[in-house]
């Protein structure tokens, strides 16, 4: 059966002026791997919001902003009528800004963090733009940046090293992320590019049900909205605990 174009996520506002600039934020998604940054860093010892709170700015830059405007310059996922110039500037200057943070930590706090910098300002490029083959544009680079990555960052960035608690964390960013990934596969599929689901479900109870767009994502995106909120609670908890 024929079914209405859905929007192209479930965050995403009717298109067109300052909506567009909302769902380019892709907020949930966001505030869900800054979640990260804010859980490596309250499983470091000595958490202050002086080593927190730049951090976390430092990746709603490169990821909320920088990495969200590249992708949609490259294929316009979200159909938003934002201009290829404005996005291109969008990302260059939160990229820069967010380099330009982690320079400033790097030069008072430890100069290791510019391996960090310069690592995300690969993934965010590599990634986002389909580089090198599209070969980092895969469900385990995807893990790999936008979950164990930011974790580990936002540990070291708080005490300087990096230890097997951190790593732990991180293998648990990696697993959670992964399964954002593979939930949102279909998802996306569904809602950027199908344009007709038939079919019908056949039970053993002789019922029958038909099969629609909601059918194939339904459960999927319930799963991806539970997980953000879930991270998102557990990172506000741990920070919470840390600073109080």
């Amino acid at each position: 059966m024929a079914t209405e174009a859905p929007r192209p996520a479930f965050y995403a506002l009717a298109a067109g002026g300052w909506r567009d600039y909302v769902t380019l934020l892709h907020l949930p998604y966001t505030a869900w791997h800054l979640s990260y940054v804010a859980i490596g860093a309250a499983l470091a010892p000595g958490l202050t919001a002086t080593r927190l709170w730049p951090t976390v700015a430092a990746f709603f830059l490169a990821v909320g902003l920088g990495a969200h405007s590249l992708d949609e310059l490259n294929g316009r996922p979200l159909g938003t009528e934002i201009p290829r110039a404005v996005l291109a500037l969008i990302a260059a200057a939160s990229i820069a800004g967010a380099a330009a943070i982690g320079a400033v930590g790097a030069a008072t706090v430890d100069p290791w963090i510019g391996a960090f910098v310069a690592a995300g300002v690969f993934l965010v490029a590599a990634y986002n733009l389909e580089l090198l083959g599209g070969r980092v544009h895969s469900d385990l680079w995807f893990a790999l940046a936008w979950g164990a990555f930011p974790l580990l960052t936002g540990y070291f960035a708080v005490v300087e090293r990096l230890t097997w608690e951190a790593l732990l964390g991180a293998a648990f960013a990696f697993a959670l992320s992964l399964a954002q990934r593979r939930l949102s596969t279909q998802v996306r599929d569904v809602r950027r590019r199908v344009v007709r689901v038939a079919g019908t479900i056949e039970r053993r109870d002789g019922s029958v049900e038909p099969v629609t767009a909601e059918t194939l994502i339904g459960a999927k995106e319930a799963a991806l909205r539970a997980l953000a909120a879930a991270t998102i609670a557990l990172a506000a908890a741990l920070v919470a605990v840390q600073l109080s």
